[in-house]
């Protein structure tokens, strides 16, 4: 199984390409504010996946050691999501909220989509 550090630099490179799609969708498209919100959203979910990975690692050093286990900042994540809703609220006409939340979600969804591959090819 791959490691938790190559599972995340994979992710943050596809989301890379998904970004500077999101980007050229806001130049090209008539829909600026839609892929404005997209934008937001995965740039507050990739942090997201940072803080998860970053704590997931002390999570199995604290395991491995045998010492008290502490958050795995979930705390922190839930309060990245409710600032990309007061950016979304505070800049409506230039970010969309629906599609900023879905941005939020996209890294999550990458994640799935990406373990489900991995097992169909070596189960």
């Amino acid at each position: 199984m791959d490691g938790l550090q190559e599972i995340y630099k994979r992710l943050k490179r596809l989301m890379y390409f998904i970004l500077a799609a999101f980007v050229l969708g806001w130049g090209v498209t008539p829909y600026p504010e839609v892929f404005a919100g997209l934008i937001v959203g995965s740039l507050f979910g990739i942090y997201n996946m940072w803080i998860l990975v970053r704590r997931m690692e002390k999570f199995d050093r604290a395991v491995a050691e045998g010492s008290k286990v502490r958050s795995l900042g979930t705390a922190l994540r839930f309060a990245s999501g409710v600032a990309v809703v007061a950016i979304a609220i505070l800049f409506a006409e230039h970010i969309h909220l629906v599609s900023a939340v879905i941005g939020l979600m996209i890294p999550y969804g990458l994640l799935l989509v990406e373990r489900v591959v991995y097992h169909m090819k070596h189960h």
